[in-house]
């Protein structure tokens, strides 16, 4: 068999990369929760939070459902992060289908509850298939409730950003526009849609730097648990599921073992990739679920500590 120079060259860049031995662990981490709906699944959620506190994330958020339909969960589990752990809770606001003056009254009572991080979007239309249309008095955009809410309480302010761009967006630079909107409005940091290949970060990363956008732009990393479930999830968000992906997961239905341990390899391979790109913070869309976050973060070199130790970082 013949071996090609492209080929000897690739196979060198392979040998050459770092090990996941030799990562730092220099990072942060921050981890996103959703609010339980059942006893069990408010179970399920708490052993996650316990499993991945002594990792030290930066902070955890919790997510806000379609037209307020989570407020009170969102709210109380945000609370309760912050009441009964070490952890910096942010709690997620949208401008869907609220006033301005009901959304500045939940951002009033998060601060009176100690939250000083809130994750501001525009939100998805509550009626599948509708455009998103701003409610009459509301925030007209993410941007607009950024502003609100710096006016409110001196908030960290994470907002949204999307690689392969909103669906909403007409172009890409449109969508970067909006980014910078967000950013000069008062954001602190941009989270970005989940994707799959480390390139569609970096081109984005370069795109938003020259567009002068200077805060940091954060890798959102979306394990993939259910493949099934990320291809609708990619769908309703314009993300581009690679063939190379789809390929590995085929036959691992019925197989769950096998199924987390090549989401494990697959996802730690792209922080892997984004790491040696100079990228020092991730965010993990959890699902509420601590293992395959935990493996990753532990081959990226990131320990546990105890929580005395993180009390006194």
């Amino acid at each position: 068999m013949t071996i090609s120079v492209s080929q000897l060259s690739e196979a060198r860049v392979a040998l050459d990369a770092p090990l996941y031995a030799d990562v730092a662990g220099d990072m942060e981490v921050s981890f996103e929760f959703f609010p339980p709906k059942t006893e069990k699944m408010d179970e399920q959620l708490w052993s996650a939070i316990r499993t991945l506190e002594p990792l030290g994330p930066s902070f955890v958020s919790v997510t806000y459902g379609a037209g307020g339909s989570t407020r009170e969960r969102t709210h109380a589990t945000v609370a309760r992060i912050q009441r009964e752990t070490s952890l910096a809770a942010a709690a997620h606001l949208t401008c869907v289908e609220a006033t301005r003056e009901e959304i500045d009254a939940v951002a009033d009572e998060y601060w009176a509850a100690g939250v000083r991080h809130i994750v501001a979007l525009r939100g998805d239309s509550p009626t599948p298939g509708v455009p998103y249309a701003q409610h009459p008095g509301g925030y007209e955009n993410a941007a607009a409730l950024v502003a609100g809410l710096k006016r409110l309480h001196p908030f960290e302010i994470s907002v949204a950003a999307y690689p392969e761009c909103h669906p909403d967006s007409s172009d890409a630079m449109a969508d970067l526009d909006n980014l910078k909107r967000k950013i000069d409005a008062g954001g602190t940091r941009a989270i970005t849609q989940f994707f799959f290949e480390p390139e569609t970060f970096f081109r984005y990363r370069d795109a938003a730097a020259a567009a002068g956008i200077t805060a940091d732009i954060v890798p959102g990393i979306m394990p993939v648990t259910n493949f099934a479930s990320v291809q609708r999830m990619a769908a309703m968000c314009g993300t581009a599921v690679p063939a190379w992906l789809a390929r590995l997961f085929d036959g691992l239905d019925d197989l769950p073992g096998a199924r987390q341990l090549v989401a494990a390899t697959v996802t730690a391979e792209l922080c892997r990739k984004l790491y040696a790109g100079g990228v020092r913070q991730f965010h993990f869309y959890t699902l509420n679920r601590a293992e395959l976050a935990y493996a990753i973060c532990h081959l990226l070199g990131v320990r546990a500590r105890s929580i005395s130790q993180e009390a006194a970082a």
